[in-house]
């Protein structure tokens, strides 16, 4: 079947416009310092995520976060992938219009350009145009992706010295009470050692404001696991706020109130800029009344960890309940 010229050229405007959409996909995701919504990259992690949560179901526990550790790398190769498929198809389209031995032959021009093959050549000064532009529209978007690399894995060691050295604090998995007190018993020293708290604080609160810079601009790095199975920057960061909580709620008087506030307000933000990029609806003030997830019998199971170490604590946990509620809600 012959297609009539006024239907190529609607095939072109259409390959015009996907073209335009894998570019717009590729500067945002690449190359702007901040997060942009791309249908592109959003179908590769949703498809990917939702391909990942279907094999999990039919493994072990134990090979579950082997399984999960590649998902970002699949992530970013599907990205590439998409990039270069739908960029090739676009310019196949583009290039129909002008190609008199039909869609094939434009095809196989379009995939020789864009991959620089460069095998076929069509005739004539537009198609001449048409496939310099895919051979660098290929060139550069294989470029981009691999610097890109460096800066996400840049990122990413950040964010894991952190979480490592507070695996020794906090155990493995991190355990916000754990924290607490083993910051106060001091492996055993004997001298408390509790007084180091605003620093970690005021050190995690930094980290909470790059992870979600970095994390928002560079989503794929929300898929990055941490090299040991069971430490994740999400259960650290957890940790870190629920110590701060707690430390607020049980005892007022000797928890670091600023750095405490502080670091609560960075970490929970953390959460919540990242969760909104990923898809997620996070109102802007939480509902108390909602309750949380954490039970009162684990919080009590929290503050007798606390008094095996001998923790000072000031409240009752029935009185500082409450309180603790209040601020875990927002996280």
């Amino acid at each position: 079947m012959t297609v009539p010229q006024w239907g190529r050229v609607i095939a072109a405007v259409l390959g015009g416009v996907l073209v335009l959409a894998v570019w717009s996909s590729v500067i945002g995701a690449l190359i702007v310092n901040r997060p942009i919504a791309s249908r592109l990259t959003r179908m590769v992690d949703k498809s990917t995520d939702a391909l990942f949560n279907v094999m999990i179901k039919r493994v072990e526990d134990g090979r579950r976060d082997r399984l999960l550790a590649v998902q970002a790398a699949v992530i970013l190769l599907g990205q590439l992938a998409t990039w270069l498929g739908v960029a090739y198809v676009g310019f196949a389209l583009l290039l129909w219009p002008f190609e008199a031995r039909g869609a094939a032959a434009a095809f196989v021009a379009a995939g020789s350009s864009l991959f620089t093959l460069g095998f076929d050549v069509p005739p004539g000064t537009v198609p001449s145009v048409l496939v310099f532009a895919a051979a660098a529209s290929g060139l550069i978007i294989v470029t981009l992706q691999i610097a890109y690399l460096p800066t996400l894995y840049a990122a990413f060691n950040r964010r894991e010295t952190d979480v490592a050295l507070l695996n020794a604090r906090a155990g493995v998995p991190s355990w916000g009470p754990e924290l607490l007190a083993r910051t106060h018993y001091a492996l055993g020293s004997g001298v408390s050692t509790i007084n180091t708290m605003p620093d970690l604080y005021a050190q995690w609160e930094r980290w909470a404001a790059d992870v979600a810079e970095s994390h928002t601009t560079y989503l794929p790095l929300v898929r990055f696991r941490s090299p040991r199975p069971l430490s994740s920057w999400v259960t650290a960061l957890l940790a870190v706020l629920d110590s701060a909580a707690l430390f607020l709620s049980l005892s007022p008087d000797e928890a670091p109130v600023v750095p405490a506030r502080l670091f609560l307000r960075s970490g929970f933000g953390c959460f919540a800029r990242i969760a909104r990029v990923m898809g997620f609806d996070i109102p802007d003030e939480p509902d108390v009344a909602a309750g949380i997830t954490l039970t009162y019998e684990e919080f009590l199971e929290a503050v007798d960890r606390l008094n095996e170490v001998g923790f000072p604590l000031q409240r009752d946990p029935a009185d500082a309940w409450p309180d603790f509620v209040g601020w875990r809600v927002n996280y």
